[in-house]
């Protein structure tokens, strides 16, 4: 597919300007998302949610009193709040958690909720709203990060709970699952953007003008998701599920398919809004060794509020991305191929994501629908 050099992002986009190239405020030295030290200044770090950048602390506090989230130790949290606040705003969303006493469960606790940072990272990104427990009793977001070593877990959504299994934080337990399953991917953000999706049904095509376009492209949802469930596990996926889903697990039902397209739509603006935020240009050389024009791609001018130039400029950034693994002998970081109606859902997600505004201000407490937790 011949790929043409992207625009620059324009003063008209409704996305604002997001950055995922952090960096020390004391020597400009680049630093990741989830530090907590720059090891060049060795200046102490934390993450301001309010201002969207790394802040230096000094005896534990940033110039205007901000402090660490009392997670720090326990779930890694690099986090800040203010001294009123114990948890930060991410960890407050955190319902059940595990006891102090299960080390295990801990060890898998701190990944977990580094995921779910930088999920809430993406969703501010986005100008998605969140909305906790403590604002929206019945519908507000929740996390139950329970572990399936001591009961019975099935990760899901329920009227605004998303349940994770802690157990899957373990590398070698999930990828048991992942080759059970058969799928070609499974992480812990994976798990959180997936989840995520079906929240966002409930509270932004539920109910709005969404709903009747979603029925035309996901089909009805009011179907039977027991019976969808039964079906797909013992039959498994439609033989020709990869000429119209995005994933086997999509088709199992419209509701998989939604949180499917939904959690690949989070993939593909996170990571090419990385690409972008450290400068990256792909030149791709053709026959001979000379480069080839009409599929170079430079990232960095990536409109993030265009979905025609974000699905120009992924499958040339996913094909290096998995070359590299490759060089190193890595599984491919993206396995998949999305056919033209599992991207045309990924354009509709984009959609409503980018009508968003307009739909919580109509409906701020959209309702809520009653599902089955699945995976």
């Amino acid at each position: 597919m011949a790929l043409a050099t992207l625009r620059v992002c324009g003063a008209q986009d409704r996305v604002p300007a997001r950055v995922r190239a952090f960096t020390c405020p004391d020597c400009s030295s680049l630093v990741p998302f989830e530090s907590t030290r720059c090891l060049v200044s060795d200046t102490d770090l934390g993450y301001s949610r309010r201002d969207r950048a790394m802040l230096a602390l000094r005896d534990g506090r940033t110039a205007d009193g901000l402090v660490r989230c009392v997670n720090a130790e326990i779930a890694a949290c690099n986090w800040l709040t203010t001294p009123d606040r114990p948890l930060c705003d991410c960890c407050a969303l955190t319902r059940t958690r595990p006891a102090d006493g299960d080390t295990d469960a801990l060890a898998a606790f701190a990944g977990t909720e580094a995921a779910k940072r930088r999920l809430l990272h993406q969703l501010d990104d986005l100008e998605l709203p969140v909305v906790g427990r403590d604002q929206d009793p019945e519908g507000g977001l929740a996390f139950d990060l329970l572990s399936s070593v001591h009961e019975n877990v099935v990760i899901g959504h329920a009227s605004g709970v998303v349940t994770i299994d802690l157990a899957e934080g373990d590398d070698g337990y999930r990828e048991q699952i992942r080759v059970r399953l058969a799928e070609p991917y499974r992480t812990m953000l994976g798990h959180f953007r997936h989840e995520i999706g079906h929240y966002y049904w409930d509270k932004l095509v539920e109910g709005s003008r969404f709903l009747e376009p979603f029925r035309a492209k996901f089909g009805d949802e009011r179907a039977s998701y027991a019976d969808a469930v039964t079906v797909h596990y013992r039959d498994g996926a439609p033989k020709d599920w990869r000429d119209r889903f995005i994933s086997s697990y999509a088709s199992m039902h419209p509701w998989e398919d939604w949180a499917e397209s939904w959690a690949h739509y989070l993939h593909m603006v996170d990571t090419l809004e990385t690409a972008r935020s450290f400068g990256l240009a792909l030149q791709p050389k053709g026959e001979g060794g000379s480069k080839t024009a009409d599929l170079a791609i430079k990232a960095r001018r990536v409109s993030l509020a265009d979905i025609d130039d974000m699905l120009a400029a992924w499958p040339a950034l996913t094909i290096a991305l998995n070359s590299l693994n490759r060089s190193l002998g890595l599984p491919d970081p993206y396995p998949f191929a999305p056919p033209a109606p599992a991207l045309d859902k990924i354009r509709f997600v984009h959609e409503v994501i980018e009508a968003s505004p307009d739909l919580t201000a109509a409906s701020p407490t959209a309702t809520t629908v009653e599902r089955p937790s699945a995976a």
